[in-house]
């Protein structure tokens, strides 16, 4: 299948899901909000609207090209880095060293991706950097919606009360079995992509706890409101800042295929 297929099909299905959840979210509100407020439903609206408006920007970027790219990952690190050195932190000089390495060093290693040069996966660089982001952030929504139907246990009380166990092993399953299912636009096999796919979903998992633990440290709930039922540019990237590294850095030296 060629590049260009590769892209039409990955589009078709992001549009899918998002319609799926949307139609999903306008069913909820109808028939169980009976179109009152109500706070689960109405925070699942606001983020299926949210998610329209970021995955648009996300894939016209990429379909625009490497600056494109590249250019909307210099914004989203100078946005997180602003709001990551706005709130109160002991030390200034670590607050500083903290931010630039997670905002800005680890961040950039996403639209790095494009300069790797992998035999036989010419000018598809891209679709590593969809693999990538679709993995992380199906993780968080899988275990957002896996706990919100079946957490009872928490997982990490003193850090993050929401997160579960159920939510924990439902998200990662899932996500990692997404992770398998679209081998087909990485150079790995089905195997490789889920045994990956889950060594992403376990560190954004982590990361996602060590960001939670900053915000409490700080005593805020989100980093910002920039994204609407979301919270701010950081709180999307709290499970992407440790994987993103990782993932380059095991592509560039550890996988057989780089020339």
């Amino acid at each position: 299948m060629m590049a260009g297929n590769h892209a039409i099909w990955l589009s078709g299905c992001a549009a899918a899901v998002l319609l799926i959840g949307s139609t999903i979210s306008a069913i909820l509100k109808l028939q169980v909000a009976r179109g009152l407020p109500h706070a689960d439903i109405d925070n699942l609206s606001a983020r299926m609207r949210s998610w329209w408006v970021m995955v648009t920007v996300f894939g016209g970027a990429l379909w625009a090209g490497a600056w494109a790219t590249c250019t909307l990952f210099a914004v989203i690190s100078l946005i997180a880095l602003r709001e990551f050195m706005a709130t109160r932190c002991v030390s200034r000089v670590n607050q500083w060293i903290t931010g630039l390495g997670i905002c800005v060093i680890c961040i950039a290693c996403i639209p790095a991706l494009l300069t790797l040069q992998i035999a036989g996966y010419v000018s598809r660089n891209v679709f590593l950097l969809a693999f990538l982001i679709i993995v992380t952030q199906a993780s968080d929504v899988l275990q957002y919606v896996w706990g919100k139907l079946f957490g009872k246990h928490s997982i990490a009380p003193g850090i993050s009360p929401s997160k579960t166990v159920e939510g924990f092993a439902g998200g990662i399953s899932s996500a990692t079995l997404l992770g398998a299912s679209l081998w087909w636009i990485t150079p790995f096999t089905p195997a490789q992509a889920a045994a990956i796919a889950l060594l992403i979903t376990l560190t954004g998992f982590i990361g996602g706890l060590v960001m939670s633990a900053q915000k409490r440290a700080r005593g805020i709930k989100d980093w910002g409101t920039l994204i609407h039922g979301h919270g701010g540019m950081l709180d999307r990237l709290d499970s992407l800042w440790l994987p993103a590294p990782l993932f380059f850095l095991f592509i560039k030296y550890a996988w057989s295929g780089v020339q």
